[in-house]
């Protein structure tokens, strides 16, 4: 029996008029507090923020309707003591009590009737409703909260509790029915629509819903957030208003609807929250078929009851402000079949079971025909490189159908074919049924006794059970038809869509995207038992993760906290197998471009030849020397080869410590080297190793960083870098210590791609030269053309090294690195006897050398990186116009990074917001990944082979992150 307010009986239900001096008497004479009163938004109630003279908030004024009983306030009250003692880790705005001890406070002649007055306690943080994105760490905590607020009320009786609101889903569709009249026209039919599919499918499994109390409005707008080093972190629980008895489900359902209202985030955004509620909460099977009904049910709910409250209170502006949210969400809720995500939803809990395939009477093809099963998985060697088109699946298909024969796909499975370069929101390239490719024109007939429907662009055989949809043939005309009666014929050489499903589903689109798929895929059948295939074997269903955490050392990481697979690349792309494109805009690696066809043709070739090592006479490893010494200037003419860059690094110590008979070595600080010991013991970047700067042995001595944006000298002073390294040196000399080398990048690559300031290296080198040393620069990162109009990072400075380390662009990704000095410095170096590489110098490492430097030539890839440099930096700095986290962008050409700090003054580093950007940007299809001591610059190094087309998509989806949130 309701006892309390029936919103059924009293459809209209403004938001009572209180001033903000009579908010302040009432806490001046009923809490003995002055006070300053704020206005806070609310639909149906008054409240006031009570700020004291000292700055201080005493708590929230909350003046209830009058239309609320007594009882149905103080049960507010009981259930937030009740959920403030059950999760002491929640914050819990509970009532304060008045003078006279009491929490709620009856007030007469202040309303048409009795005004229940409160004082909440105020949780400082803010909420997430102006915070654009949410993450999905974010989402899930939302579900938890919502998880354990259920778990805490479960059990909870209270008179208070018998009352009937618009927010109760129990009631949602007659909220609808009588409300939708105050919207639009034009929306009136899509609303009316989703809601009745919404209770229908409700109804079916209403009797099995557990009921209890519930909160009924955890959302962004109720949850309080704290700081946390990851981001926001709900733990607050305001707003106890709609506190009510209904299906407990229904929690979960109004918090994951109000994740729908944010930029960014679409249905699939809410599993991590359903996830995170069914950890603390389990979710019945019911609940589960239920939920993402109830998730359009109040979307609809809250467009019509906004659209009413509107006119009855038109003056409200948070009515105003969340009209926009609120369309959103109800336009994402509806944006894919209920059935659909109401599947995926079970998927992801782990509860999706095999639908039983459908009684096929006769097999579609004639009984002569042989069949074949096409392969078109991402990692097949079957693509041709960069020709993932339809005509490439076309050619695979011909071939596989040659003669008389048929060849069919397979379901799911995704395809490369239907990936685009470049999106932003996933493509769909998850096949839900298969395509038919026959060499010749093929009969089709009938799997069973139906009836033809839906003819258009194809046609459907409906049958008892289960009903199949052609698409690329010619319809025939409608009626019944008996399994084995000719349907239509698939043209020669043409595709034609089979898609399966059981009678009533919804007829699922040719692709749909890889997070739909589980959805899409649990309502669709394998057609290829009409045809005479057996299913595949399920997925063994291997964690690759957990793969590699067993057998591969930890220490070794791995990017993004869910990484996608990926098997592939092309150009400045890197695809998964789940046939996502992403955009490249790290790997300086591949200099050329990711699986470039003329390194992949002279790896073949010369291993159809010969691969051995150095100590053996053969032409190519004498030309490879000769070509990367003839790209730099005198006297850097002898050429040492090895297989990487810390190899390379730790020789050029070697070499530098044998030409001088010292062990002394002067490094930079914040930078990085290598991981062999020698090379490591220079590299003092804490970003590689925390401990950096304090275990390094007393022969490496360091000098200042030369950041001229955030370190000890900035700007214009960035000129006395060099002076004071020079002096260090100077004093080790005097100290009897003088070094044999001094190390540094041309470019400070670690560090975000800093240009060190101008003569530094000329002054520095000049001054370990003075005393005997010898000058190394490390071009790993920076050299081979990358910084544009330079092709050695070290002739932008206007000076000369006697050592140069090189590796990652030399091979394109085959590891090849190389020491280039002079022939002086080499011959002192037989003094530690003999060098040798097994594969630096073998003929497979030279041949690939030697394609890389045709390959930067002949496509102009060092003038690329000047022109494509030139443009994206330019786009880049323009979003520190409109983006105040951009501190800078450095660097030259292609080696760039984007500094973002919290304060352009105090440049305090965005720590955690470069993570959350760049797991964002993940999503977007870009990778991308922060550098430097305090990862807070994106580090931009795409292949060279970018063009403007991935500058511009880079940079807008980067925008879009700043923008919308991360």
């Amino acid at each position: 029996m309701t006892t309390g307010f029936n919103f059924l009986e009293q459809e209209e239900l403004p938001a009572p008029r209180v001033s903000a001096e009579q908010a302040e008497r009432l806490l001046a004479e009923h809490f003995g507090l002055r006070a300053r009163a704020t206005p806070l938004g609310s639909q149906q109630d008054c409240n006031y923020l009570m700020t004291l003279d000292d700055g201080a908030v005493a708590g929230v004024l909350k003046i209830a309707n009058p239309a609320f009983t007594a009882a149905e306030v103080t049960v507010q009250d009981a259930a937030a003591e009740r959920i403030a003692a059950a999760e002491p880790d929640l914050r819990v705005a509970v009532a304060l009590p008045n003078s006279a001890g009491r929490t709620c406070t009856a007030v007469d002649g202040l309303l048409d009737g009795t005004a229940q007055v409160r004082l909440l306690r105020y949780l400082d943080g803010g909420t997430l409703v102006e915070s654009g994105f949410l993450a999905p760490s974010v989402v899930a905590e939302l579900g938890s909260v919502a998880g354990r607020v259920s778990r805490a009320l479960a059990g909870f009786d209270h008179a208070g509790l018998d009352r009937v609101l618009q927010w109760d889903p129990r009631f949602g569709f007659e909220v609808v029915t009588r409300l939708v009249s105050h919207v639009e026209p034009a929306h009136r039919d899509a609303i009316r629509s989703a809601a009745a599919e919404a209770w229908e499918r409700i109804s079916a499994v209403a009797g099995e819903l557990p009921v209890q109390a519930v909160h009924l409005d955890l959302t962004d707008a109720n949850l309080v957030v704290s700081a946390g080093g990851d981001g926001p972190r709900p733990d607050g629980v305001i707003d106890f208003g709609d506190l009510t008895r209904s299906w407990a489900v229904s929690e979960l359902a109004v918090t994951a609807s109000c994740v729908l209202g944010h930029p960014g985030c679409g249905p699939t955004s809410v599993l991590p929250a359903v996830r995170a509620f069914h950890a603390i909460r389990p979710l019945s099977a019911a609940e589960a078929e239920a939920l993402w009904p109830l998730v359009v049910l109040r979307t609809a709910v809250l467009i019509v009851s906004g659209a009413q409250q509107a006119l009855l209170d038109p003056d409200n502006d948070y009515l105003t402000a969340q009209s926009e949210a609120e369309w959103r969400m109800f336009t994402q809720a509806v944006s894919v079949p209920m059935a659909v995500m109401t599947e995926l939803i079970r998927a992801d809990l782990g509860r999706a079971g095999p639908r039983p395939a459908p009684e096929v009477r006769c097999s579609m093809l004639p009984a002569e025909v042989p069949v074949t099963t096409l392969d078109l998985e991402t990692t097949c060697d079957g693509y041709d490189n960069g020709a993932w088109l339809d005509t490439d699946v076309d050619r695979r298909l011909a071939e596989a159908a040659a003669g008389d024969g048929v060849a069919v796909t397979v379901p799911g499975q995704p395809r490369l074919s239907q990936a685009p370069a470049l999106g932003a929101a996933s493509p769909e390239v998850v096949p839900t049924g298969v395509d038919l490719f026959s060499a010749n024109d093929i009969q089709l007939r009938s799997p069973w006794d139906g009836e033809i429907v839906d003819v258009g662009d194809g046609f459907t055989v409906r049958g008892a059970t289960h009903e199949v949809t052609l698409r690329g043939v010619r319809a025939p005309a409608g009626g019944a038809v008996r399994a084995g009666d000719p349907l239509a014929v698939a043209p020669a050489r043409s595709w034609v869509h089979v898609g399966v499903r059981p009678v009533g589903a919804p007829v699922a689109p040719r692709f749909t995207t890889a997070e739909l798929a589980p959805g899409w895929l649990a309502l669709a059948c394998d057609p290829r038992p009409l045809f005479g295939l057996q299913p595949p074997s399920t997925d063994s269903g291997d964690d690759l993760l957990a793969r590699r955490a067993a057998s591969f050392a930890p220490v070794q990481e791995f990017y993004y906290r869910r990484p996608p697979r990926i098997e592939r690349g092309w150009r400045h792309f890197l695809i998964s197998t789940r046939a996502r494109s992403y955009l490249d805009m790290v790997n300086n690696v591949t200099v050329l471009g990711h699986a470039h066809p003329r390194v992949a043709e002279t790896a073949a070739r010369q291993l159809r030849k010969l691969n051995t090592n150095s100590r053996f006479n053969y032409e190519v490893v004498v030309e490879f020397s000769e070509r990367l010494a003839a790209t730099l200037p005198d006297p850097l003419d002898t050429v040492f080869l090895v297989n990487s860059g810390s190899e390379a690094s730790d020789l050029a110590l070697r070499l530098a410590t044998a030409a001088t008979g010292r062990r002394d070595v002067v490094a930079v600080r914040e930078a990085y080297h290598g991981w062999t010991y020698g090379t490591d013991a220079v590299s003092t970047s804490i970003a590689d190793n925390p401990n950096a700067l304090a275990t390094r042995p007393e022969w490496v001595h360091t000098v200042e960083a030369p950041n001229s944006f955030r370190g000890k000298y900035r700007g214009a002073e960035a000129v006395r870098y060099a002076p004071e390294a020079v002096a260090q040196i100077e004093e080790l000399a005097a100290a009897g210590r003088p070094p044999a080398a001094f190390i540094c990048e041309s470019v400070y690559g670690n560090a975000g791609g800093l240009a060190l300031p101008d003569g530094y290296l000329q002054q520095v080198y000049a001054a370990v030269r003075a005393c005997g040393g010898l000058a190394i620069s490390d071009e790993v990162q920076v050299g081979y053309g990358r910084l544009g109009h330079w092709f050695w990072g070290f002739e932008q400075q206007n000076a000369i090294p006697d050592i140069v380390s090189v590796a990652k662009a030399t091979g394109n990704g085959y590891p090849l690195g190389a020491v280039i000095t002079s022939r002086e410095v080499a011959e002192r170096f037989s003094s530690q006897g003999y060098f040798f590489s097994s594969t630096g110098g073998s003929p497979l490492s030279c041949a690939i050398g030697l394609t890389v430097l045709d390959v930067l030539r002949e496509e102009k890839l060092q003038d690329n990186a000047i022109r494509v440099g030139t443009y994206l930096k330019d786009r880049l700095l323009a979003l520190a116009d409109r983006h105040p986290i951009v501190g800078t962008v450095h660097g030259f050409g292609l080696y760039l990074g984007v500094e973002l700090v919290r304060d352009r003054q105090t440049l305090e580093p965005a720590t955690a917001e470069t993570a959350a950007i760049c797991e964002r940007m993940l999503d977007l299809g870009v990778i991308i990944q922060p550098t430097g001591d305090h990862q807070n610059v994106l580090k931009t190094k795409p292949p060279l082979c970018i063009d403007t087309e991935a500058a511009d998509f880079y940079v807008d989806m980067l925008d879009r992150v700043l923008t919308e949130g991360w």
